[in-house]
């Protein structure tokens, strides 16, 4: 009897312990690795990766284990995609595990980063399952989360350059008028006819003008340049070209002097004028120029070009009657300058009647002037004179945009995007509105537009900062020191550039002291992390809050030096 109850209780005591071994024990934090370590902000996601460990015996072979990431922040939480493990004798298709060696994974995910996040922890929970039946194992806490510091860009945007529709205005224009002489084969005399075409009349009236009116336009030089063409021998085109030469300058110098006109004259010859032969044959339409053409660009020699040029006989008639005389002329170049306004006359003018000033003229006025209210005065009456152009109410908004006032800035920009939709400037300022908001697609969008535009290559910088492409944004900045190239170098972990970048700012503001914060706790250097601190809270408040729950600075945050400079 005796016999039989010990048997019936070592049979219940070997049940009893299969039936416990059986069930999944938990996991300890220690089995695994997270990277980064404390988990970051990379564009409007954190990406994470997991190196997870199961030990020799965890893993039960008739069980199956779900691994769920879950990031669990204040008010909420955001959950990965789960992992599935399987035991030796689980008929799945999942990933099996050994019981008696264990086993190593790897999983890697992303969350989409809100900003409750910026405080947070990474839990890994399991779920185990067995025939019908279903349990958890304990959730394990795996990382903290998150350094948010990549989300400052929309706050170093705030500062960016903006992008100004520029004014052409030109205080020296330089001016041309030309006539042409035209002469007979193998002839340098001037022939009346010619000298009463209406070019020759118009320049020589220009002549008078511009001795006239000495405030408003200026000599440069006379030019008269004398060409044969290139039939016939080149010693005997050479004295026709030089005659030609000698004739019309003395008929310009005449001019001049009837004009009162004082200036240089300056005179050349071209004895055979193959280029211009050229390219009066490449537009004309002769059945054969591209033969013709070709001869050209087989012969140097001018007598063996006109030799095989006149072997083309089918077109040589055409030649001497359409293209040959064209050549055989002496050309006179009137160059001088048209002067505009004076700094002080415009100025003047427009305190006077802007409406007599052009609009390049008008948005000169404005760069006149450190005044930010009369610049917009300015930009303001640009944009009632001259609606249809984008420059005013773009820089009107660019004006808006500095001062802070964002909703009134992109009005502007909206109305210069009425006249111009393509305009380069509108579409980089219309960038910066959408990524103050956080809009990344459509600053994408905007920013492709607005390469072009003279800070085109620093808008790019703060998109791709957004975008979490930290290299690439930092090679924008190249020369450009604001408060996004410091961003830039800081994530690119350039921190030597960072630093000379940060103390180069024209303006540093809070955001630029900040920056200087996070760059001191990155280096471990305290007195810059805590003098940053001061700064930047000392120019807003609200900056110690913040700072208080960056995970930038977890080391610091509970030494007394770091609570005294947040109180």
């Amino acid at each position: 009897m005796l016999k039989k109850i010990t048997f019936l209780l070592s049979c219940l005591a070997v049940l009893f312990v299969s039936s416990c071994s059986s069930k999944m024990q938990g996991l300890q934090s220690e089995y695994f690795k997270v990277t980064p370590q404390v988990l970051e902000v990379v564009g409007s996601e954190v990406p994470v990766t997991i190196d997870g460990l199961f030990p020799a015996k965890f893993f039960n072979k008739k069980s199956v284990l779900t691994v769920t990431p879950v990031l669990k922040y204040e008010g909420g939480s955001a959950t990965a995609e789960s992992v599935t493990f399987q035991g030796e004798k689980v008929q799945g298709n999942n990933r099996v595990v050994s019981y008696k060696e264990g086993g190593n994974f790897t999983m890697k995910m992303s969350f989409d980063y809100v900003p409750e996040m910026s405080n947070s922890e990474l839990y890994l929970s399991f779920t185990v399952s067995k025939g019908k039946k279903s349990y958890t194992l304990p959730e394990v806490k795996i990382a903290d989360g998150c350094v948010a510091t990549s989300q400052l860009y929309r706050s170093t945007v705030a500062s960016a350059n903006n992008a100004i529709g520029e004014d052409a205005f030109q205080r020296v224009i330089k001016q041309a008028k030309e006539a042409n002489i035209m002469f007979l084969i193998q002839q340098t005399s001037l022939r009346n006819s010619e000298l009463k075409s209406d070019a020759l009349k118009e320049l020589k009236a220009t002549m008078a003008e511009v001795a006239k009116d000495t405030k408003n336009l200026a000599l440069e030089n006379v030019e008269v340049s004398a060409y044969a063409s290139p039939d016939g021998g080149v010693s005997l085109n050479e004295g026709v070209a030089t005659g030609r030469e000698k004739n019309t300058a003395k008929y310009v110098k005449r001019e001049m002097k009837k004009a009162k006109l004082d200036g240089a004259l300056d005179t050349d010859y071209t004895a055979e004028d193959w280029d211009g032969f050229r390219e009066l044959v490449s537009r004309s339409e002769l059945a054969d120029k591209d033969v013709i053409l070709r001869v050209l660009s087989m012969y140097n020699e001018p007598e063996e070009r006109e030799a095989q040029i006149k072997n083309i006989s089918s077109v040589y008639s055409e030649l001497a009657n359409e293209i040959l005389p064209q050549l055989r002329r002496a050309r006179i170049t009137l160059n001088y300058q048209l002067i505009g306004r004076s700094d002080e006359e415009i100025v003047e003018q427009y305190a006077n009647d802007p409406k007599e000033l052009s609009l390049e003229e008008v948005l000169y006025a404005a760069i006149l002037t450190d005044d930010v209210q009369e610049k917009q005065n300015i930009y303001e009456t640009a944009a009632r004179l001259y609606p249809n152009d984008y420059r005013a109410y773009n820089n009107l908004g660019v004006i808006a945009y500095n001062a802070g006032n964002y909703a009134l800035a992109q009005e502007y920009f909206n109305k210069a995007a009425q006249a111009d939709a393509a305009a380069a400037e509108v579409n980089v300022n219309k960038g910066y509105i959408a990524l103050l908001n956080g809009d990344v697609a459509n600053a994408e969008t905007y920013m492709a537009k607005g390469a072009n535009a003279k800070v085109g290559n620093e808008a790019l910088g703060n998109l791709y900062i957004a975008q979490g492409q930290y290299a690439r944004a930092a090679s924008m900045f190249e020369g450009v020191n604001t408060n996004s190239a410091a961003l830039a170098q800081i994530l690119n972990k350039d921190y030597s550039t960072a630093r000379a970048t940060l103390e180069a700012v024209a303006q540093p503001d809070a955001t630029t002291y900040y920056l200087q914060a996070v760059l001191g706790a990155r280096t471990d250097n305290a007195a810059l992390l805590y003098d940053g601190l001061k700064a930047s809270i000392k120019l807003d408040a609200s900056m110690a809050e913040k700072a208080l729950k960056d995970l930038e600075f977890a080391k610091y945050v509970s030494s007394e030096a770091f609570q005294t400079v947040i109180r």
